[in-house]
C-alpha cells in the first residue's frame, strides 16, 4: 500500500487495457490519468520544477507561469500548491471551465487569451503574454513546457522504461503528438532497445506539427499552431492525422464500454485502432500511450448541444459508434512485416512513410 506526503509522489504505472474486445485488434492502452492531476502531465511537470529548483532558477518568491490548454496547467496547479509556489496559468477559450475550476481550487491564478490568430490558433499570443509578463517583474519563472527538455527528459526516464518492463517484445508504440514531450522520450529510450520498436505519431488534422496546412481545432491537448521545438523527426517512423470527428466517435465508443477517456487518448486510439486495420497484423505486439481520462470533458466532447454545433447532427451516428463500422478498413497483403522493417531492424519500411504525411 504506497503512503504518500505530496500528491506528485503517486503515479500509476502499470495500468494497461486491452482494447481487442472494443476495436477487434491487439491493442493496449497505457493509462496516464491515475494520478492527482488527472494526466501525463505530471510527469512533465515534476521534472521541469525539480530541475528549475536544482538549477536554482526556482526561489521562495518566485512566481511559476506556464502556457497550456490545460493538463499541465493543473498538474503545475497541484505542485505549486504542495510546494508553496504561487503559480499562474495562461491558457485560451477552448479549454474547458472544469480545468479552470480545478487549478482555481489548487489556489492557481488563470489568465485567458480571447484573441485567436488568423491560423486559428492561440499559442502565440499566449506566449507573448507570458513573455511581457516575465520581461516586467523578475519573479515569473516560466518553465516552457515547449522547449524545455526536462520536458522530454521526464518520459525517457519513466514512460518508455515503464512501457518497455511491460511489454519485452514490444512492436509498435503509438505517442500523441503535443509539445512532442512524450513522443521524443520515448522514441530516444526505444531508439537503443534491444529490438527495433516503430514510432507512430498520433496528431490532429489542422495541427502544424509535421507540416501541412494549419486548420480549426476545438479539442485541446494534441496538436500545435507552430513547429514544436522540441521535435526531432528523425526519431519518427511514421504520423497519422486523425480528424476530430474521429476523435469523438471514437472516445464514445469507449465510453460505451464504460471506459471514460479524454480527448487525446481518443485521437490516439482511433489513429491506432486505423493503423492496425490498414496492416491487418494481428499478430504484433502495439502499445499506445493514453494522456488522459473523460471527466474534463464532459462539457465538451460528451455534451451533445457542443457537439451539434460545432460538428453537426450527424457527428455521432450510433450505429456506427456501436459497431464500429466507421473505422478505416481495406487490409495489405500480411507481407507488412517485412515491408514495415520490423523483422529486418529497418527503421525505414516502405508503407506509410513520413513523406507520405501532406495526404
Amino acid at each position: 500500500m504506497p503512503v504518500i506526503s505530496v500528491p506528485y509522489a503517486f503515479n500509476e504505472e502499470e495500468l494497461y487495457v486491452d482494447l481487442r474486445p472494443t476495436f477487434g485488434h491487439s491493442l493496449f492502452l497505457k493509462c496516464e490519468g491515475f494520478n492527482f492531476a488527472g494526466s501525463i502531465k505530471l510527469k512533465a511537470a515534476t521534472e521541469m520544477v525539480e530541475t528549475a529548483e536544482r538549477e536554482g532558477i526556482l526561489r521562495p518568491d518566485s512566481i511559476l507561469v506556464e502556457s497550456s490548454s490545460g493538463n499541465l496547467g493543473v498538474a503545475l496547479s497541484m505542485i505549486a500548491a504542495s510546494k508553496g509556489y504561487r503559480f499562474l496559468c495562461v491558457t485560451d477559450s477552448r479549454g474547458s471551465l472544469s480545468t479552470r475550476m480545478m487549478m482555481e481550487a489548487l489556489g492557481s491564478q488563470v489568465h485567458v487569451i480571447a484573441g485567436q490568430e488568423a491560423n486559428g490558433g492561440f499559442l502565440s499570443a499566449r506566449i507573448e503574454f507570458i513573455r511581457s509578463l516575465c520581461a516586467s517583474d523578475d519573479r515569473y519563472v516560466w518553465l516552457s513546457q515547449y522547449t524545455n527538455p526536462s520536458n522530454w527528459k521526464a518520459h525517457y526516464r519513466r514512460t518508455g522504461p515503464e512501457i518497455a518492463r511491460q511489454f519485452p517484445q514490444l512492436d509498435v508504440l503509438f505517442v500523441g503528438a503535443g509539445t512532442t514531450g512524450t513522443l521524443m522520450g520515448c522514441a530516444r529510450y526505444f531508439r537503443g532497445w534491444h529490438r527495433p520498436v516503430r514510432i507512430v505519431a498520433v496528431d490532429s488534422v489542422g495541427s502544424v506539427s509535421f507540416g501541412g496546412a494549419s486548420g480549426r481545432r476545438m479539442i485541446p491537448g494534441l496538436g500545435m499552431s507552430m513547429r514544436p521545438p522540441l521535435l526531432d523527426e528523425s526519431y519518427v517512423d511514421e504520423v497519422i492525422r486523425v480528424e476530430e470527428a474521429d476523435t469523438i466517435r471514437t472516445c464514445h465508443r469507449l465510453a460505451r464500454r464504460g471506459f471514460l477517456f479524454g480527448g487525446s487518448t481518443g485521437t490516439v486510439v482511433s489513429g491506432a485502432t486505423s493503423w492496425l486495420a490498414r496492416h491487418d497484423a494481428p499478430d504484433i505486439t502495439s502499445v499506445a500511450v493514453s494522456p488522459d481520462l473523460g471527466e474534463r470533458y464532459l462539457d465538451t466532447i460528451y455534451q451533445t448541444n457542443w457537439l451539434q454545433d460545432l460538428y453537426g447532427d450527424d457527428v455521432l451516428n450510433s450505429e456506427e459508434v456501436a459497431a464500429g463500422a466507421w473505422a478505416p478498413a481495406p487490409a495489405p497483403p500480411k507481407r507488412w512485416r517485412r515491408r514495415l522493417g520490423l523483422q529486418t531492424g529497418d527503421r525505414n519500411g516502405d508503407h506509410h512513410q513520413l513523406q507520405d504525411r501532406q495526404t
